[in-house]
């Protein structure tokens, strides 16, 4: 059973910073596909960033390029997104996603919670 648990959540100001947590845990995820999510309110869920296990390819979202960093710790199983210079409408419910990329199954953490003040 893959277990998804977030971390790092808060409230900060603009321009500020936070790095969020994503612990895996009840698979080798070798042939997964990490991302992260978010889900601002009144909106739909939207994609954040993504990263390969092995961590050697990532992807983002235009709105975080250049202020969001995605990576991996393979010896902790945990993934982490350090978001630098962050703007009020970064404000969401951050979600840790694992792709299992033979079968596009899904998996969900249970969200955590960022709020950027102005």
């Amino acid at each position: 059973q893959v277990q998804l648990v977030e971390s790092g959540g808060g409230l900060v100001q603009a321009g500020n910073s936070l790095r969020l947590s994503c612990a895996a845990s009840g698979r080798t995820f070798t042939n997964y596909l990490m991302r992260w999510f978010r889900q601002a309110p009144g909106k739909e869920r939207e994609f954040v960033a993504q990263i390969t296990w092995g961590g050697g390819s990532t992807y983002y979202a235009d709105s975080v390029k250049g202020r969001f960093t995605i990576s991996i710790d393979n010896t902790k199983s945990a993934m982490y997104l350090q978001m630098n210079s962050l703007k009020p409408e970064d404000t969401a419910v951050y979600y840790c996603n694992a792709r299992f990329i033979l079968t596009l199954t899904d998996y969900w953490g249970q969200g955590t919670q960022v709020a950027v003040s102005s």
